[in-house]
């Protein structure tokens, strides 16, 4: 048994046991691969994989067992070397970060965050759905509803969605930004939100919003009044659910001392005290 049969095994699981593609990201052969499987299989006694053919189709019972703790063993092999950088050097190494816009979608982030991909993960949905991330509370926002000058949504003293439902709307696409909030709200007063465009970025909307295809819907620190003079922003904190943007981290990992620094000037309250304190806590997530 050996480290390099717990990588091949891990990395297979990774690609969706594709062996062709695990045996690219491990830069060597599929024949490789499937011999060491193998050999490891008959060392342990146990199918870790199920076949059809030469292909692998599934993990066994056994196989999901074994995994759990090849993980584990692994994760500890990485920790042992961020011990070694740590005391070597404080100030030197590699951060990665994955937020929204950039790299992907919310639960993309999760899985590079899972992967050991990303140190970091930054988002506002799905960090919290998965056991083997510790979601932090960085900050709480809500939307605003941005319109034209002229438009009639701009003289209305308090918004209410039955108004808001009678014009086209613009806003976030629902993988991002608090959509999933947007729609509860409209579902839950019995309205149908005429959604004419989905959009990443809030200066698409934005954009669309001043020629005039729609309402805008979008988080209220994306409106600059200085920038944005083209445009009214119209509070919306009582018609939608705030939402939460969120720091993951993968459980189990020794961090270095720069994450630590970076995520407390990320988010002030999340010093290495409490991040510490919610890792050892083993909570799905984690609430100030």
């Amino acid at each position: 048994m050996n480290f390099q049969q717990l990588r091949y095994v891990r990395e297979t699981v990774r690609q969706g046991l594709n062996l062709t593609e695990a045996a690219n990201t491990l830069h060597t052969s599929q024949p490789g691969v499937s011999k060491q499987i193998k050999e490891f299989e008959e060392e342990l006694g146990i199918e870790i994989f199920e076949r059809r053919g030469k292909r692998f189709a599934a993990l066994t019972e056994p196989g999901a067992a074994v995994l759990k703790i090849i993980e584990r063993v692994l994760q500890e092999v990485d920790n042992l070397k961020r011990v070694g950088s740590e005391f070597q050097d404080k100030r030197a190494g590699t951060l990665t970060i994955a937020t929204t816009h950039t790299q992907g979608n919310p639960p993309q982030l999760a899985q590079m965050a899972i992967a050991g991909d990303a140190d970091i993960a930054i988002a506002t949905e799905s960090l919290d759905h998965y056991p083997q991330l510790l979601a932090l509370p960085a900050y709480t926002w809500h939307h605003c509803v941005v319109v034209t000058p002229k438009h009639p949504l701009a003289r209305v003293e308090r918004l209410t969605l039955e108004e808001l439902a009678k014009y086209p709307i613009v806003t976030y696409d629902p993988a991002f930004t608090g959509r999933s909030h947007i729609d509860e709200a409209f579902t839950m007063r019995g309205l149908k939100a005429d959604i004419v465009l989905s959009a990443i970025d809030s200066d698409v909307i934005k954009t669309y919003v001043e020629l005039g295809l729609g309402v805008g819907i979008v988080a209220a620190m994306a409106f600059d009044a200085k920038r944005d003079s083209h445009l009214r922003a119209i509070d919306a904190g009582h018609l939608f659910r705030s939402s939460t943007t969120r720091v993951a981290l993968r459980r189990g990992v020794m961090m270095r001392g720069y994450a630590y620094e970076f995520i407390e000037l990320f988010a002030p309250q999340l010093n290495r005290k409490t991040i510490d304190k919610a890792m050892a806590g083993g909570q799905e997530n984690y609430e100030l």
